[in-house]
This record gives C-alpha cells, structure tokens and sequence, in this order.
C-alpha cells in the first residue's frame, strides 16, 4: 500500500491495518523543498553477498600479518538475513530523552523535527 497526501491520523491507521495483515505499507509527501517517506516491511528477509574469509596456514607467510584473517574477493557466500520494520506510531512516538535516542539525534537531520 502506497500513501501519499493523507493526514497523520489516516497514515497511522493504515499502517496498524497493513502491518497486522502482513501488507508492506510506504508513505510519503512533499512540502516545497522538504519531504518524508516511511516504509513497513514488516518482517523482511534477504539474502546478502559476502566476501569468504580465508585462514592462513600457520608458517606460510611472515609478519605482524599472518594471524589476521584475510579476505577473498574472488570467493563469496551468501548469508541470510531478517530485519523487522517499525510501526510508523512508534517511529512517530520517539521519546527523545532517551540516552539511545540522544545518540541517534546528532544523525537526525533537522527536518525530520520540521516536518513534525
């Protein structure tokens, strides 16, 4: 379900509707040069493309770097991996006075508080 130009009330229903019925939600408007977009993917799955990690063989090369773990370009693996989407009321319902919200406002941009 994509959204756009509706009010916060109307958003937030929807999303709570999509999210209980597992239906990806997307939202977004535009204010002259300012703007948001909110996705629920709920709980998303994808595969990502790692580079394999070689072990070196103890006495095959000298150095401070031969304990280290070495990356292989040429070979990869592919690792599987679950992230859960917020619901837009608690995005929406951040409190700020958080020691880990405190953390997050210094990569905050001030529009996302404009935009509020």
């Amino acid at each position: 379900v994509c959204l756009t130009c509706c009010s916060r009330d109307v958003m937030v229903r929807i999303d709570q509707i999509c999210h209980r019925n597992s239906v990806k939600f997307f939202t977004g408007d535009v204010f002259g040069y300012h703007g948001f977009m909110f996705a629920n993917l709920g709980e998303h799955e994808f595969v990502e493309e790692k580079p394999k990690v070689a072990k070196v063989s103890p006495g095959v090369e000298d150095g401070p770097d031969t304990k280290k773990a070495k990356l292989d370009s040429s070979e990869t693996t592919m690792v599987k991996k679950r992230v859960g989407f917020c619901q837009l009321k608690e995005a929406l319902e951040v409190d700020w006075s958080t020691e880990k919200a405190k953390a997050a406002l210094k990569r905050t941009t001030p529009d996302y508080f404009l935009l509020q």
